[in-house]
């Protein structure tokens, strides 16, 4: 284990998959951020498109239960202004519209005083019993005569239509405070019998009322959400929430007073836009949370005969960040932890087949360094690869095998030259003692002839000086005595020969 470590880790298997591994992170961050980056504005531009068809949708869905409301109206009144002579007939109309449409909350025809001539106020008035009733599931309904706290006289749902003689959409009103707040669509009453006009309006006789509970609108808007922490606001054109999940929102303050005093500029700048009609989406910070609000206004749908008074409301969707770029946010985080694990993986696989595919090449450079160090027979193992770091072994294989041949003859010749060295050596010294004893002998036999030659030339010197007064017996003593010296050199003339004679074939014998 420690030698695989030591292999997988060494520090040229470790520049080689840093490299790779290093040149892959950068290929893989580079193709994630592009993928990331076309991934969020893709996100992004999807997230606009399903706010704006969740505010459609709901502007859409809305408007339909407000015509649905205006429809079951219409059909009634044109059934009742044939009959405002029968008071009694008003709570059978009041009864059957608020039963044939579940949208509706209550109904109430009020009529001017004076009227009928044999009661001064006439009302009648039905709806459903309390508020938020699940749409489509029946309730009790409750009958009445009255209205709320004060006269319906002085009610905004009857003086608003027999003042303007106009029908419309008014509220929300707070009338009867048990009931909750409503939004009441108004038809002023015109008495087909009497045709006077006053300042070229018809007289209005009296209004029919019909309720939608804004607790039910509530339900409408804030059921409309693309993600489980959105939610949807209805403002009117006084800036006041109308539709608002949370319920301190909807208190008789603005949303301007709600936005001063230091408040975030931005939510003042959607409220602004929202108020004067404009459609649009924009970012803001709440409680340190990151939210997008899409907002539009609130268009009916354009219906011959239908009255088309502007609303004034203007319909936001307030959309986390965190739900709109959350799974964004958990896939990047778990495509880096992904990613991280790959590379590390990656790194780990790459270790091992990259020392795989240099063992090769360490077992040259092993055998390279053996070579080194003169281990020349030291065997390689054989390569099975067919590749170029296969055919490079295989190469490096013969070479050493020829180095190892060309090594060993070396050493052969080496030994060779050192064993003929070694007897050369020896008959050099072995000549140069023979020299030396051939220089002794010479300088011995010279010694030895200088006395007889110093006699001989002392002789013959005699002789030549003294051949008239020689005696002849002197004379022959003189002869006598060159002739011995002589024979003495000439002796060791001889032995000189012959040593030189011996010492020559010795010579020959060496070579």
């Amino acid at each position: 284990m420690k030698r695989l470590t030591k292999k997988l880790f060494s520090p040229p298997t470790l520049r080689l998959n840093t490299t790779v591994v290093f040149e892959v992170t950068f290929l893989l961050v580079a193709s994630l951020a592009v993928l990331f980056y076309y991934s969020y504005e893709t996100l992004k531009e999807e997230c606009m498109k399903d706010a704006d068809q969740t505010l459609e949708s709901t502007i859409q869905h809305v408007d339909n239960v407000l015509r649905s409301i205006e429809q079951s109206s219409g059909n009634v009144y044109w059934d009742l202004l044939g009959h405002l002579d029968q008071p009694d007939r008003m709570m059978t109309y009041c009864r059957k519209l608020v039963e044939c449409n579940t949208y509706i909350h209550g109904c109430a025809i009020a009529f001017k005083p004076g009227f009928y001539p044999d009661r001064e106020l006439f009302m009648t008035y039905v709806h459903h019993r309390g508020i938020g009733q699940e749409h489509g599931q029946p309730t009790e309904l409750v009958t009445a005569n009255s209205f709320g706290s004060k006269p319906y006289t002085e009610q905004e749902w009857y003086t608003i239509p027999m003042t303007t003689g106009r029908g419309g959409w008014i509220g929300p009103l707070a009338e009867m405070e048990d009931e909750g707040e409503t939004l009441t669509f108004c038809l002023p009453l015109y008495n087909s019998q009497d045709t006077t006009e006053v300042n070229g309006k018809r007289q209005t006789v009296g209004v029919m009322a019909i309720d939608m509970s804004v607790e039910l609108l509530s339900q409408i808007i804030l059921a409309a959400k693309p993600s489980p922490n959105s939610y949807n606001v209805l403002l009117n054109g006084k800036g006041k929430y109308l539709i608002h999940p949370d319920k301190e929102m909807l208190s008789g303050h603005t949303v301007f007073d709600k936005t001063e005093n230091g408040a975030n500029p931005d939510l003042r700048e959607i409220a602004e836009a929202m108020v004067a009609g404009q459609a649009g989406h924009k970012a803001f910070t709440l409680d340190g949370k990151r939210y997008y609000k899409f907002y539009k206004p609130f268009v009916r749908t354009n219906v011959p005969g239908r009255s088309m008074e502007n609303l004034n409301w203007s319909i936001g969707l307030i959309y986390p960040e965190q739900d709109i770029f959350g799974i964004f946010q958990e896939m990047l985080r778990r495509v880096l932890i992904i990613a991280a694990v790959g590379l590390l993986l990656f790194f780990l696989l790459c270790r091992i087949i990259i020392s795989m595919q240099m063992k090769p090449l360490r077992e040259i450079t092993e055998s390279a360094q053996r070579i080194a160090e003169g281990h020349y027979d030291d065997p390689m193992s054989d390569s099975t690869r067919n590749d170029e770091i296969g055919q490079f072994q295989k190469h490096f294989q013969t070479m050493q095998q020829l180095l190892s041949a060309r090594v060993h003859e070396i050493r052969q010749l080496k030994e060779t030259l050192e064993e003929h060295g070694e007897k050369l050596n020896k008959t050099h010294r072995q000549m140069l003692r023979e020299s030396m004893m051939k220089t002794t002998l010479l300088r011995k036999a010279t010694d030895e002839m200088k006395a007889p030659a110093e006699v001989i030339v002392n002789s013959v010197d005699n002789l030549c000086d003294n051949y008239q007064t020689i005696s002849l017996e002197v004379a022959n003593s003189e002869v006598y005595t060159i002739k011995e010296q002589s024979e003495t050199i000439l002796t060791l003339l001889n032995q000189m020969s012959q040593a030189t004679d011996e010492e020559e074939g010795k010579e020959e014998s060496h070579e």
